[in-house]
């Protein structure tokens, strides 16, 4: 019997594909929606924490105020500003609007560079506040 899997085409995986800003930003737009389930669950956590006691709202507290708590929280924070810019992405091309390839390449750019602007926005405004 023949193998008649053999000459059938193999279908490109990433490795094939040269990234480009699109493809990059789709993936990280999936990541990002996967981080945050993570990052409600230590909201969800916090709130929790905040309604047990004293006790646990301190500890929760001295956790993600501790310097990795803080950077997992910026990440938090970098994943939902870029997440919703992605959404925000979405609807547009929902409405039929800028399918373009320089369009949609420059719009990829902008969202991790706004993403980025944005988080750090919320952060210095956080800190200025706390103080």
């Amino acid at each position: 019997m023949a193998n008649v899997t053999n000459n059938r085409p193999l279908s490109p995986h990433l490795q094939i594909y040269k990234p480009i800003p699109t493809m990059v930003m789709s993936i990280v737009h999936r990541i990002t929606g996967g981080a945050l389930y993570v990052g409600t669950l230590l909201v969800a956590w916090w709130l929790i924490a905040a309604a047990t006691g004293v006790g646990a709202y301190d500890w929760a507290n001295w956790v993600l105020g501790s310097i990795i708590g803080k950077l997992v929280l910026l990440g938090y924070t970098w994943a939902l500003i870029h997440h919703m810019l992605g959404g925000f992405r979405h609807f547009m091309w929902d409405l039929g609007h800028g399918f373009g390839k320089e369009f949609s390449t420059k719009l990829a750019i902008a969202n991790i560079i706004a993403s980025l602007c944005l988080t750090l926005l919320v952060w210095v405004i956080g800190f200025l506040i706390r103080f």
